[in-house]
């Protein structure tokens, strides 16, 4: 069996960052899903036209605790730590090249190879600073940076979430990295579409762009997500199509070269051996030299 066929998260997602990570995205589900469930006149309702910064300024301290619950439990090293900001470094150049022109962001491709190698925790991580460097990068820093921050986490994370193949062969040849390369091409289809299906929750209760599409404050569940559908559709839907084509086009022609080099650098950086320290050498340790008599 090959041995990347059945690889496990290479940095696994420990209990305190996984407690922390649910703390995010419990902000970000409220964040994000108000509307649907507030009264008209409630104290949320009232308060989310200016509560941009105050998600962003629990984001980053959240962000911050994951990577450090990682760190101090184990699950993550310097050398993670280091891939974490290169590959951010990368997916941020991306988006810069191509900044949301026509939905063409290449930059989920590399988050959603980041989660499927290095596991949910690191896929979050590397999903929301991402977004967070390639924002800083085009000058697209605005009430909207903390929900793409929150959203492309999410990608990530969900990333890391697929199952594991099982190494198949067809003669003498692996066919696991194409069919492994299939699931991320759909994945990345339809987490595109979600993620921009997503994100526009952030401004449409302030949009008015007709009473069929709008958004209601009271209305039911049912009614204002019928509404948030159509807005969807035929405000965005174009733009996300353009986003999912060309991410699914990159993972379909350099996934599994990209898939075996990211595993072959995590192998060389050996992610999952621990650090053991031998007990230094001290010269008290030295044999004490012979007594020659006279």
């Amino acid at each position: 069996m090959n041995r990347d066929a059945r690889h496990p998260a290479l940095v696994p997602l420990r209990l305190r960052s996984g407690l922390t990570l649910a703390a995010v995205s419990a902000v970000g589900l409220v964040a994000f899903g108000w509307p649907f469930f507030t009264d008209p006149g409630s104290a949320l309702d009232n308060a989310h036209s200016g509560d941009a910064p105050l998600v962003f300024v629990l984001v980053l301290p959240l962000l911050a605790a994951v990577v450090l619950a990682e760190l101090t439990s184990g699950g993550m090293d310097a050398k993670a730590v280091a891939l974490l900001g290169m590959l951010a470094a990368v997916g941020g150049a991306l988006r810069a090249l191509g900044p949301g022109v026509a939905g063409l962001e290449p930059s989920f491709a590399v988050i959603i190879l980041g989660g499927r190698v290095f596991g949910r925790g690191f896929g979050f991580v590397l999903g929301s600073v991402t977004l967070f460097v390639g924002a800083l990068l085009t000058g697209g820093v605005g009430p909207w940076l903390p929900f793409q921050m929150l959203a492309a986490g999410w990608v990530g994370f969900f990333a890391g979430c697929l199952p594991r193949g099982r190494g198949r062969r067809a003669g003498n040849r692996p066919t696991r990295g194409r069919s492994e390369a299939g699931w991320l091409v759909g994945y990345a289809v339809l987490a595109s579409l979600g993620y921009g299906f997503v994100i526009n929750l952030w401004f449409w209760p302030f949009a008015s762009y007709g009473p069929e599409v709008s958004y209601v404050a009271g209305a039911p569940l049912l009614a204002n997500l019928h509404r948030y559908l159509v807005f969807d559709a035929t405000t965005s839907l174009l733009w996300d199509l353009g986003r999912a084509a060309l991410n699914g086009a990159v993972l379909a022609v350099a996934g599994p070269a990209l898939l075996r080099a990211l595993r072959r650098a995590s192998r060389r950086a050996a992610f999952d051996v621990p650090v053991e320290f031998e007990p230094g050498y001290s010269r008290d340790d030295e044999p004490a030299p012979p007594v020659l008599s006279p």
